[in-house]
């Protein structure tokens, strides 16, 4: 059975860093794109990185280009969030999910397969 849980959300103060994991059971990586989307309360959900299933391609939303970087480990199957420089509005609980396509986009809807989520808190 295909799962995936996410781990390493925190409080972190402002300008600091948080790495999230995701690690995959009942398929490879190479089963399809990965995605981190995040919804904060009263917000809808939005499409933070995904990156697609060789690992060739990945995509950022323009409010983390430049902080987030997200990276995955065949071997362990695992894929991974860098998240620098994290301000007040990046608090969200944060989920990675798996679509079967091997493309990366950033479009919710499109993934069939979610993790439980992690909470991301930036407060000082």
């Amino acid at each position: 059975q295909l799962q995936l849980v996410e781990s390493g959300g925190g409080l972190v103060q402002p300008g600091g860093s948080l790495r999230l994991s995701c690690a995959a059971s009942g398929f490879s990586l190479d089963y399809g794109a990965i995605g981190w989307f995040r919804q904060a309360p009263g917000k809808e959900r939005e499409g933070v990185s995904c990156i697609s299933s060789s690992g060739g391609s990945t995509n950022y939303a323009d409010s983390v280009k430049g902080r987030f970087t997200i990276s995955r480990d065949s071997a362990k199957r695992t894929v991974y969030l860098q998240m620098n420089s994290l301000k007040p509005e990046d608090t969200a609980v944060y989920y990675c999910a798996a679509r079967r396509s091997r493309l990366c986009v950033l479009l919710g809807e499109t993934y069939d397969y979610w993790g439980q989520g992690t909470q991301v808190t930036v407060s000082s």
